[in-house]
């Protein structure tokens, strides 16, 4: 995002937690910009690289418990080599209450945690916990160290080649933000705290925006291509309905056919997802489809309305992904929205195919509101691959006007219009406007899922 969307300001003095604990973390309620939260640092130092001793676990189990009792975020900068090897196991046990206490706090505290330093073994897999884990560059994380890969496979390797921030956030996807140092991830975090509530039970905050809600956006008119295999940068349509065009984009450098981002619009903060047909042509894989499932069910659980820009022709085809688990995963991406409670806008631009049109959000899993500009085209495939199933008999000269054919009669948003799929073919240049008016519209909406224990997302 742009400086527009940076947090700063004074903060008080903080209030330690266990301020006479002999271990090296430290724990206390702090504010930024006016948000409470509690944090904890976890010091890598010339010593013991941070290595956790059970002082210091039962410090960061406090901070945990302290921000659900409180019901404010949770903020760690961890630092930290693995538990404490002279402790034996009770540095073991005591890493386990840690993980415990963080997990009591998810969906209901925003937990944030940095890695600006080492993250070995138990501290790795804190910033898979966290909500949102932010990766300084000179950072490296993961639970098996170099030594144990040679050991195993003979392979030799280094701390950044294993798990570099690099490797976090292009390879692994474990870190939703990149930074250069401790200071860039400590504004960060200021800034996504400034666009989400203190727990689960309030709506994000509202900002001071000046850009008009019905603002036009005739670039969006002459955006796509000509061709429909022609790609463009879904975000420029993300950045024309976004206030002031400002973007804070979620694991940008990876699974990068699904861009994932943080904005507001008309000062309501959203979360928005978007076919990128700039990658994989926009189709649908593993990666993309945890990536979008994890944001969808982030901004669920903290308030923050869906607004989803549909560009894709299905889910991408291969065997390699189907036995790595394409089924698994893409249905998490169902799941994430099936289940989701937050207003939900979508817009389906240009292809929206087959299981693909299903999975991103369209009417029949539940969204609130569904638009579309006049170049969309809901089907069940395109119209080569439909010919080439129903007439694969056909000489050349007769699918050239067969695939005509299907695209007059099925490939436009008139049709989806007439069955109650869409609700409105829009122009794109009143995008913002439409959009900005649908959230409007959706201020209010209160839904309650069913009483139970908790769901079993497919995993």
């Amino acid at each position: 995002m742009t400086d527009a969307m940076t947090a700063t300001g004074n903060r008080p003095d903080r209030v330690p937690l266990r301020a006479g604990s002999s271990g090296t973390a430290r724990a206390w309620l702090e504010s930024y910009d006016g948000r409470d939260c509690v944090v904890f640092d976890v010091e890598d130092n010339d010593v013991d690289r941070g290595a956790l001793s059970p002082a210091d676990s039962e410090t960061l189990e406090r901070a945990a418990h302290e921000a659900l009792l409180r019901r404010i975020p949770l903020v760690g900068f961890l630092a930290s080599s693995g538990a404490e090897i002279d402790s034996g196991i009770a540095a073991t046990m005591g890493w386990g209450r840690v993980a415990k206490a963080v997990v009591s706090c998810s969906g209901q505290v925003p937990t944030i945690f940095c890695a600006t330093g080492p993250a070995v073994s138990g501290p790795a897999l804190l910033l898979g916990l966290a909500d949102i884990a932010i990766a300084t560059e000179d950072s490296y994380a993961f639970v098996s160290g170099p030594r144990m890969v040679t050991q195993f496979t003979g392979e030799v390797i280094s701390n950044q080649t294993l798990g570099g921030a690099g490797q976090l956030s292009r390879r692994s996807g474990v870190a939703a933000f990149l930074v250069e140092d401790k200071q860039a991830a400590d504004d960060l975090v200021g800034t996504l705290l400034s666009l989400l509530p203190a727990h689960a039970d309030e709506l994000p905050p509202r900002w001071a925006i000046h850009d008009p809600a019905d603002r036009p956006t005739p670039e969006l008119c002459d955006l796509l291509p000509e061709s429909t295999l022609g790609s463009y940068d879904v975000r420029d349509v993300a950045r024309a309905v976004a206030d002031d065009g400002d973007l804070l984009e979620y694991k940008a450098d990876w699974a990068t056919n699904l861009v994932c981002a943080f904005a507001t619009v008309v000062g309501r903060p959203v979360g928005i997802l978007a076919n990128q047909p700039q990658s994989l042509a926009g189709t649908l894989d593993i990666a993309c489809s945890q990536k979008g499932a994890r944001f969808v069910s982030f901004c669920d659980a903290f308030n923050l309305p869906l607004v989803t820009f549909v560009d894709t022709s299905g889910f991408q085809p291969g065997k390699d992904l189907e036995w790595r688990g394409i089924i698994r995963h893409g249905a998490q991406l169902a799941f994430a929205y099936a289940r989701a409670t937050v207003g939900r806008v979508n817009v389906t631009l240009r292809k929206s195919y087959g299981g693909a049109y299903i999975v991103m959000d369209s009417r029949h899993m539940g969204n609130d509101i569904a638009l579309a500009w006049p170049s969309a085209e809901i089907a069940v495939m395109g119209a080569r691959g439909a010919v080439e199933i129903v007439n694969r008999g056909a000489s050349p000269t007769e699918r050239a006007e067969l695939e005509a054919a299907y695209e007059d009669r099925y490939l436009n948003p008139y049709i989806a219009a007439e069955r109650g799929s869409v609700d409105a073919v829009i122009d794109p240049a009143d995008t913002r406007a439409e959009v900005a008016a649908a959230l409007e519209l959706l201020e209010s909406k209160r839904e309650s899922l069913p009483r139970r224990r908790h769901d079993n997302t497919p995993l």
